[in-house]
């Protein structure tokens, strides 16, 4: 059952699959929505193949689909066809991640689909989005972090390439799909006419590019990795402790002289070359190393301790595992269980969306196996 939201009563159906359309529709069910996957006949969802797994089962995709439905269409068969329309007159919405093209081969573009079912909001996240020279074009994740330029400021300066360390590509438009797609359902709210959403992976590279491309406009310098540290504010980095690092985010000048007061370093504050941010950011090197010469003195934790009494926005640098054992996730929830009869009890991200108005429960309901709704659904649509 879907858990209650403010989308509790909307109806997704999701032909999507691996990641970009499946996690929009996560975050739908999360919020509320109920989720009905469509999949294809034998192998279903391509991530029902990925890594890792728990008595054979993929702890990938049970990550993306849980609290979702699954029923197994071949939409080129007219009985399965016949199915499949039945869910779109019950839908509010259809998502799909496939190639620009592929649902109108199939008779499902939005045209068409537009005027047989007026009310049915049509939802698509593709690499390139449905115009363009490269609309056709195939698309994974590394490609468009790739041509979007998000790997080009990503890493240390001279080294090696770098992916962000998640997805962010598909991530970044599985996100955005869910804004328009709940932007697209409050539209057809008050006016009563659904629309389509097209979302382009790499737009969205694009967008998250940040003040990347307002460096580049505004100075004509084109930006490139910078490590740690970010390229408008110092001190606003990772710095070397006695035996680690920690993250200082001084981002005004009352924290940084705040900040030379808790290091003991009250004359940085005093060094005309440091006196600005602009001036600090000029001389950000300098800077570093008299801030690291203060930090070899004591351990992360001792440093933490002193910086937090100080006000300094401060903390250290955690791997996964010190992540999720930080306080603030048991208290807000952030990782959730999901007891799947085939993995056992699986430990999953928890929702970052907090509503005063709904509970937001320490469990999920699981993934579904391939086709495991189908009976249900069939009775639903009174077949």
């Amino acid at each position: 059952m879907p858990q209650t939201g403010p989308l509790s009563g909307i109806t997704i159906i999701d032909l999507s699959r691996i990641l970009a359309g499946p996690y929009c529709t996560l975050l739908m069910a999360e919020l509320g929505a109920r989720v009905i996957k469509v999949e294809a006949p034998k192998t279903g969802d391509d991530a029902r193949q990925y890594g890792p797994f728990k008595g054979g089962k993929s702890t990938y995709f049970a990550s993306i689909n849980r609290g979702k439905e699954s029923i197994v269409l071949d939409l080129k068969a007219p009985s399965d066809r016949d199915i499949f329309e039945r869910l779109l007159d019950k839908g509010d919405a259809l998502v799909e991640n496939f190639r620009p093209g592929t649902m109108e081969k199939l008779g499902y573009g939005w045209e068409a689909l537009h005027r047989r079912y007026p009310r049915l909001i049509y939802a698509a996240a593709s690499g390139f989005g449905h115009t363009g020279p490269y609309s056709h074009y195939p698309s994974y994740d590394m490609v468009v972090q790739g041509l979007g330029g998000i790997m080009s400021i990503t890493g240390v300066p001279d080294g090696p390439l770098v992916r962000v360390g998640t997805s962010v590509g598909d991530l970044a438009g599985g996100l955005y799909t869910a804004v328009a797609l709940n932007a697209a359902l409050l539209h057809r709210e008050r006016t009563g006419e659904a629309t389509k959403v097209d979302v382009a992976l790499f737009d969205c590279q694009l967008a998250l590019l940040e003040n990347a491309i307002m460096r580049y406009t505004t100075t004509g310098e084109i930006p490139g990795p910078m490590g740690a540290r970010h390229p408008s504010i110092t001190p606003f980095e990772a710095f070397a402790t006695a035996d680690g690092h920690i993250i200082i985010a001084a981002g005004n000048d009352g924290l940084f002289v705040r900040l030379t007061e808790a290091l003991a370093r009250p004359d940085l504050a005093q060094n005309p070359l440091f006196a600005t941010n602009p001036l600090r950011n000029q001389h950000q090197a300098a800077l570093r190393a008299e801030i690291e010469a203060a930090l070899k003195g004591g351990t992360t934790e001792d440093w933490l301790a002193v910086l937090e009494r100080a006000g300094i926005p401060c903390g250290p640098v955690n791997n996964v595992a010190q992540a999720i054992a930080h306080p603030q996730v048991a208290a807000r929830n952030m990782l959730i269980e999901c007891n799947d009869p085939v993995t056992g009890p699986l430990q999953l991200a928890g929702n970052p969306m907090k509503f005063s108005a709904f509970t937001d429960p320490p469990t999920r309901d699981p993934s579904p196996d391939l086709d495991a709704d189908r009976e249900r659904i069939l009775r639903e649509l009174g077949l």
